[in-house]
């Protein structure tokens, strides 16, 4: 891309309480196209002003600053500002505008992935389980365990659009079995309330270890979420198995539940950096069946699509068409702190 072909790009990122991603962003035609997409670590900067000077230096060198910026935060979206629920920056429009950009707009992760779902091709996903043909215009649910767990949906009723942002990452947990139910009375002790990004997030992953270790009457070495994954995949540890298989299945009980309240319809798709880097063990797993199991309600979810979203930009296309026009303010809903 030559420099002159920079100067109708915008800036567009989306920031995580682990990774921030930026790239600029082509919004003239019906689907935004990204450029130079690149990924840093939040610890390496001390705030988001600092990781997007630092990003431009290289993307856009020699060529205009971008003069709008869209940014997805991993946190509730109020005024225009948003805190990380998992991290320590703040991101506002006012300090966008302050740091050189013309307008600038502040929305919420999993409005972005919302977003993001009409751009999505067939590589850009991974099934679980059948993808029955659902019909285009139906409400989608968005949600996914990373760092934090997050949820969204694309409302739609054959006329138009409305994205519903939310923090229902943070609903309770409902145990669906007897081992769940002891895993809900260990994580009570130690949380008081717990909710369902307790148990599907990566920090939830090693609670969730902790708690089968301490059913069975041990207390676990401590792993990271990804030692906890790379031993269970290799299959060289029976406890990490055990609990990457009780994820997977909360993960799919959860989605269920999610698509009732919502009537998705059109599909559920997982974000989050967990599901791209387990669609195999997700696959072979129980979450299909959790999902499907609803009781009466079995039919209602058995025709509703789950997917994997394996673009790794694809909050930044979802950002994207947030400044496209039309895309105001009063058509994305703000998300409401939920403790």
């Amino acid at each position: 891309m030559s420099p002159a072909s920079r100067s109708g790009l915008q800036l567009v990122g989306d920031v995580g309480g682990t990774n921030a991603r930026f790239a600029l962003a082509d919004i003239t035609g019906p689907t935004p196209r990204l450029f130079a997409c690149e990924s840093f670590l939040c610890a390496d900067y001390p705030g988001v002003e600092q990781a997007i000077d630092h990003y431009l230096r290289g993307a856009s060198a020699q060529g205009a600053r971008p003069r709008a910026a869209a940014i997805a935060v991993a946190g509730p979206v109020t005024g225009g500002a948003a805190a990380l629920t998992n991290g320590a920056w703040r991101v506002s429009e006012a300090a966008l505008i302050d740091a050189g950009f013309s307008s600038a707009r502040v929305i919420n992760d999993y409005t972005a992935l919302a977003l993001s779902v009409r751009h999505l091709e067939p590589q850009d996903l991974g099934a679980i389980g059948a993808t029955p043909p659902t019909a285009a215009e139906e409400t989608v649910v968005v949600l996914g365990a990373g760092t934090g767990l997050g949820v969204s949906a694309a409302v739609r009723d054959g006329r138009s659009e409305a994205i519903a942002t939310t923090e229902g990452g943070h609903i309770a947990f409902a145990p669906g079995d007897e081992i769940e139910i002891e895993i809900l009375r260990q994580l009570t002790t130690q949380f008081g309330r717990v909710s369902l990004e307790r148990l599907l997030s990566g920090p939830g992953l090693v609670n969730l270890r902790a708690a089968l270790a301490r059913i069975d009457g041990r207390e676990p070495e401590p792993l990271t979420p990804e030692a906890i994954v790379t031993r269970a995949t290799a299959g060289e540890d029976a406890l990490c198995v055990e609990s990457l298989d009780r994820f997977c299945a909360i993960y799919g009980a959860a989605a269920g539940d999610i698509a009732l309240v919502y009537g998705a319809r059109g599909g559920v798709y997982l974000g989050g950096g967990i599901a791209a880097n387990i669609v195999d063990w997700l696959r072979q797993s129980a979450f299909r069946r959790r999902f499907e199991a609803k009781g009466r309600f079995v039919g209602y979810l058995e025709p509703i699509a789950t997917q994997v979203i394996l673009h790794p930009f694809a909050a930044l296309l979802g950002a994207a068409q947030s400044l496209q026009p039309g895309r105001d303010a009063s058509s994305l809903a703000m998300a409401a702190d939920v403790p």
